[in-house]
């Protein structure tokens, strides 16, 4: 499971971050990244839903977007991981690094990607046998950052959170610094009138998946 997810991740560069109370904005969205390109899909657990959302999510991937790995993001303790693996997501992803989800996730044979945001964090999490890691908050790290540690970690690979835009400029900073995935929030789902713009979401996945072959590293 682990090396298929990171294959998925390697070759499908962007992976959208969403979360909302709404189970059929939530289904729509995500059908719109997937006709957008996108094959690696982060749920969040930010919410009163997320669990139910996610089990229904995840039974409608099963049903109609069977090559689409669909993960859960803002996991903060084991009891969280544990449960929705139990639930059936395919990956993890924290803010975090902490010891509690890395026993669970190596004794469920689970992908994990930890968030860093220190070098001694990153160092911690690569000791532990975690190599794909989350830098986070993104936007306050900036590329500037990836192209620092890279040389003192050169067996982990980096994926931002946060500070990544639907913009060709924006990817192309962050994928010449080194990483080998981004992650996209608010930037790839803005609202208007409370509403999402399913088509725009679908152009700029397309859009973003192109910027980053473009320009991921060899």
């Amino acid at each position: 499971m682990t090396n298929e997810v990171i294959d998925k991740i390697l070759k499908f560069p962007v992976i959208p971050v969403f979360y909302d109370d709404n189970l059929e904005k939530s289904i729509q969205v995500m059908d719109s990244c997937y006709q957008g390109g996108i094959r690696v899909f982060e749920y969040v657990n930010r919410g009163a839903q997320a669990e139910s959302n996610f089990e229904k999510l995840l039974d409608h991937k099963n049903k109609f977007l069977p090559d689409l790995s669909l993960g859960i993001g803002t996991i903060l303790n084991g009891t969280q991981a544990a449960r929705f693996i139990a639930l059936g997501c395919e990956f993890l992803v924290s803010p975090l690094f902490d010891d509690a989800i890395a026993t669970v996730a190596k004794e469920q044979d689970i992908f994990w990607i930890p968030g860093c945001m220190t070098p001694s964090e990153i160092g911690k999490a690569s000791r532990s046998g975690f190599t794909f890691i989350k830098i986070f908050p993104g936007g306050i790290l900036g590329p500037s950052f990836v192209k620092a540690v890279l040389p003192l970690f050169p067996d982990i690979s980096i994926m931002p959170t946060g500070g990544v835009t639907c913009t060709q400029q924006s990817l192309e900073q962050w994928f010449t610094a080194g990483v080998k995935a981004v992650g996209l929030g608010s930037q790839l789902f803005k609202k208007e009138d409370d509403r999402y713009n399913y088509e725009q979401i679908e152009n700029d996945c397309r859009d973003l998946l192109r910027w980053a072959s473009t320009k991921s590293p060899e």
